[in-house]
């Protein structure tokens, strides 16, 4: 009357799994790693956890550990702006010589200015990412029902671009709010009526291109990333233990992320220079190709990744915190692990083309 480790085992590795899914969901990384940049993948959720409802809770746990980690990590992300904008060649701006300048200006909480719309805008644009991509699926795939990996891959740049066009003008609110000095704008919607006022509606857009052009970089590399390390754990390490442990999953997201920035990083600093300059006295208002070739001329290359320092220090911070909030939030919600998730890990070496 009792199983022991190999029989356990061999019953997972020769009997048929009942849902590849279970396989997918067990490595899936997007709404468990927050790191402030949303230009990852849309999740996807099995017609099961649809009928159940899993789905809106597991986006709930996404967003609020997605506006903890981001709320721990702002003065940071404010830093990395304030050298994105201010820093150059002339004007060297140290990670301590930033902080005390911010510091000065407007005391402890400015460290967080900016930070509010950062996390308001988390919950709008989830909602919209994960119902545009839903669509997109369902248009782009070759036949009803199965979506092969390309066509994923538009799916989720497409619903990217999709909600990052709804929720923009919070995205330049937050860049305005973190770069203001103390009376500037009394809140949110007074940074957008005085935007509208003395900049018109087009204000709300600017830098949007490179906003847009910045999501597949990431989101590909980030996706391509993943797959190569979580490929390489199983075929090394999987053979005892079906369980990567949440080092491991940490591990593989964190590094994919910080790839993906690395590769979209001049996008992103392009598209803060033009939300901001507007904002700057006796700033020329260029677009984007000439604002590169100004840098380049102006800075070198590394001109391009000004504020990358502040960053990369805020990854593991995020990563880690968000992964925790997440997990609680899980079990708060009643959202449990399948046990069928764990032990069907086993079958990935089995299906070796079988993409995510």
């Amino acid at each position: 009357m009792s199983v022991d480790w190999n029989e356990w085992r061999e019953h997972f590795l020769f009997n048929p799994a009942t849902s590849l899914q279970e396989i997918i969901r067990y490595w899936k990384h997007s709404t468990v790693l927050d790191i402030g940049d949303s230009l990852t993948i849309p999740d996807e959720f099995t017609e099961e956890e649809k009928t159940t409802g899993v789905w809106w809770k597991q986006l709930m746990a996404g967003a609020i550990a997605g506006a903890v980690s981001r709320t721990g990590t702002a003065p940071l992300d404010r830093l990395k702006v304030f050298m994105q904008v201010h820093g150059s060649k002339s004007n060297k701006i140290s990670l301590v010589g930033g902080f005390k300048q911010m510091l000065k200006e407007g005391g402890v909480t400015s460290l967080w200015r900016g930070n509010g719309t950062n996390v308001l805008k988390i919950a709008p644009e989830t909602a919209i990412k994960f119902m545009a991509y839903e669509q997109y699926k369902k248009l782009l795939a070759s036949e009803p029902g199965k979506v092969q990996t390309h066509e994923r891959f538009m799916a989720g740049s497409m619903a990217g671009a999709t909600a990052q066009t709804a929720i923009y003008p919070m995205e330049v609110m937050k860049t305005r709010l973190t770069l203001r000095k103390t009376g500037q704008y009394s809140g949110m919607f007074d940074c957008a009526k005085k935007i509208l006022k003395r900049e018109g509606v087009k204000a709300f857009y600017k830098g949007y291109i490179p906003n847009i052009l910045g999501i597949i970089p990431y989101a590909g590399i980030d996706l391509a990333v993943y797959e190569s390390l979580k490929n390489l754990w199983l075929s090394k390490y999987a053979k005892d233990t079906a369980n990567p442990g949440v080092l491991v999953l940490l591990g593989c997201g964190t590094i994919s992320s910080t790839c993906g920035q690395l590769a979209s990083y001049p996008l992103a600093l392009i598209r803060t220079r033009m939300q901001a300059q507007a904002s700057l006295e006796g700033s020329e208002q260029l677009p984007m190709g000439r604002m590169v070739k100004k840098i380049l001329e102006k800075d070198g290359f590394f001109g391009l990744y000004r504020g990358i320092l502040p960053n990369f220090m805020k990854v593991i911070p995020a990563v880690s915190i968000s992964y925790v909030v997440y997990e609680n939030m899980r079990s708060g919600l009643g959202i449990q692990k399948s046990v069928d998730s764990v032990s069907s890990v086993f079958l990935l070496p089995l299906f070796p083309t079988f993409g995510s």
